[in-house]
């Protein structure tokens, strides 16, 4: 399953952006953010990258003013994760990997005076953009960032925009990346701070799972940085890789990790 996700990973991250490989390395670009989950290297299977290799992969993060970082399974590289640190590495997070399968989804309610549609008009797609973006405390939205997800939905991809149902005004987001092997990413889940707690996350995933699955996907997973979230996609169906029952973020399911790590800008400057 870990190779499955990770073959996809590769596929999703050369979609909308410049590829390069470098060594044993898939690197890749956002042409238009330097926004660090946009601009990240994935290494091959069984790497085992030589210094020459990191420092290529560093020259060509800097040389684009993006920050060398990588987004990688930590259980099919073992050795890459040294090779980094020896060169100045930071671990940013271990992310557990949660996957969920057709017929291990659940129905969770959407909450009073919400829908979820499916955006379509310019404007549901720009709603759909900012809320992600406020949930996560970035910027408002650029046009760029209205076709990103344009070509998104276009090439498969799926969008859910939870909103105010008498008033449309959006309340939060999530999306299902477009599908390869009968395979999602389910990214991007983020409601607004005031619409917070109501159960919108949930209601969210529920939704991109069922139209993933009617869309013939078989393996949808994600990644989860809190406690919180776990416990949210548990209750949608999702559960970690190779973990027995509902485990703590961080115990218990170090083989099916993703490993998020980078070089601290102060590092770079000094080189």
């Amino acid at each position: 399953m870990e190779s499955r996700i990770q073959a996809y990973l590769r596929f999703a991250a050369s979609q909308q952006r410049d590829t390069q490989h470098i060594g044993p390395f898939l690197a890749t670009f956002s042409p238009h953010s330097t926004n660090p989950y946009l601009n990240y290297a994935i290494p091959e299977d069984g790497a085992t990258p030589s210094l020459a290799d990191v420092n290529a992969l560093i020259a060509a993060y800097s040389a684009r003013d993006r920050q060398p970082r990588l987004e990688y399974v930590a259980k099919l590289a073992p050795a890459v994760e040294e090779a980094l640190i020896s060169a100045g590495f930071t671990v940013e997070g271990r992310l557990p990997l949660m996957i969920c399968t057709p017929g291990s989804e659940q129905l969770l309610p959407i909450p009073p005076q919400i829908e979820l549609i499916l955006p379509v008009s310019d404007d549901e797609l720009l709603g759909t953009v900012a809320a992600q973006n406020e949930a996560y405390g970035e910027a408002a939205p650029t046009a760029e960032d209205v076709d990103s997800l344009r070509k998104s939905l276009a090439a498969g991809g799926i969008a859910v925009l939870a909103r105010v149902a008498a008033t449309g005004e959006p309340a939060g987001a999530g999306v299902c990346t477009p599908p390869q092997n009968q395979t999602t990413e389910i990214a991007g889940i983020g409601v607004r701070p005031s619409f917070r707690r109501r159960g919108i996350a949930g209601a969210l995933t529920a939704r991109l799972l069922r139209e993933a699955f009617d869309a013939g996907v078989t393996v949808a997973f994600l990644m989860t940085l809190h406690e919180q979230e776990f416990r949210v996609y548990t209750r949608a169906g999702f559960s970690a890789i190779l973990c027995v029952g509902v485990a703590p973020v961080g115990a218990g399911c170090a083989n099916g990790e993703m490993l998020h790590i980078s070089l601290p800008p102060n590092s770079i400057t000094n080189r």
